[in-house]
């Protein structure tokens, strides 16, 4: 079954949907079926997907589901009917008629003033990111960041009774707001996660080490979310094919007849720090070696 990868709103990972017999276009935008209603997304992909591809997604659809409801805050609050985890229609393509009716940015403004005022009203410890209006009108989710969990219940019922729709809250990440907010990284470019990023990769401290940047300093490898640089993650795959290339840190190894032992890598360079010891068996000199030298 062919499906496209829709996303409807900036901090929400994308979704597939059936194409039917539409012919579509990665960046277009389209009417979908989504849990609650009516949506409009941008298409970012395509996937060809067999009946057991299928199945396997329903299912973590429903995982994902289930572990949200775990961890929602004033679920009795939140006027949300329960998700389905099938695999829903693309409607039809976006018409100038429904541009017509989607709603301003100059609504968009005024509905996050008025939920950043009843925010602060409430002194509740949360940033409001963004805003995003179904289509067909129905339903208002706010995305916001804070440190743990809120309950946002009374924030909630204050919402309802002034906008008169169903209200959403959505906690996102300090990455995610990156995403949304867009800026530019340190290489001068406009961000990774703005401009093309669908998913965020886990970028952990080992990336940094195996590609000996982390001496650098945290500020120096951290985006502007103050998370570790999704880009560490582009290389990380070259860098461990070259790593194995080398010999192991503590390895006994004959350079022009004399031995010595492997105390550092250079990756790229594809060459090691080598320590030879002196007569008196201390510590002595160490020389870089290049491995590919009698190769040349």
């Amino acid at each position: 079954m062919r499906v496209a990868e829709v996303q409807i709103s900036p901090w929400d990972k994308p979704k597939y949907y059936e194409i039917g017999d539409l012919n579509l276009e990665k960046g277009e935008r389209v009417v979908v079926k989504a849990d609650q209603g009516l949506d409009i997304g941008c298409v970012v992909g395509f996937a060809d997907m067999e009946a057991d591809a299928v199945r396997e997604e329903k299912k973590e659809a429903a995982i994902v589901l289930e572990a949200q409801s775990e961890e929602t805050v004033a679920t009795e609050a939140v006027k949300t009917e329960e998700e389905s985890s099938d695999i829903k229609p693309i409607v039809r393509k976006m018409t100038h008629h429904d541009l017509e009716k989607m709603v301003s940015s100059e609504e968009k403004k005024k509905a996050m003033e008025i939920c950043i005022s009843a925010k602060e009203k409430l002194d509740l410890p949360m940033k409001i990111i963004d805003v995003h209006f179904s289509f067909d009108g129905s339903r208002i989710t706010f995305a916001f960041i804070a440190d743990g969990r809120v309950d946002f219940r009374e924030l909630v019922k204050e919402l309802t009774r002034h906008f008169n729709r169903t209200i959403r809250l959505q906690q996102i990440g300090i990455r995610d707001e990156a995403k949304v907010m867009g800026d530019y990284g340190h290489c001068g470019k406009q961000l990774c996660c703005k401009k093309f990023l669908k998913n965020f990769k886990s970028i952990t401290s080992e990336m940094a080490e195996l590609q000996q940047c982390s001496h650098r300093g945290s500020e120096r490898i951290s985006g502007v979310c103050g998370r570790l640089m999704c880009c560490l993650a582009y290389e990380e795959e070259g860098y461990e094919v070259l790593l194995k290339k080398l010999p192991p840190i503590e390895t006994k190894v004959n350079v022009d007849g004399k031995r010595g032992k492997v105390v550092g890598h250079h990756v790229l360079k594809q060459s090691v720090d080598v320590e030879f010891a002196d007569e008196g068996g201390e510590r002595g000199t160490i020389v870089e070696v290049d491995i590919n030298r009698n190769k040349k």
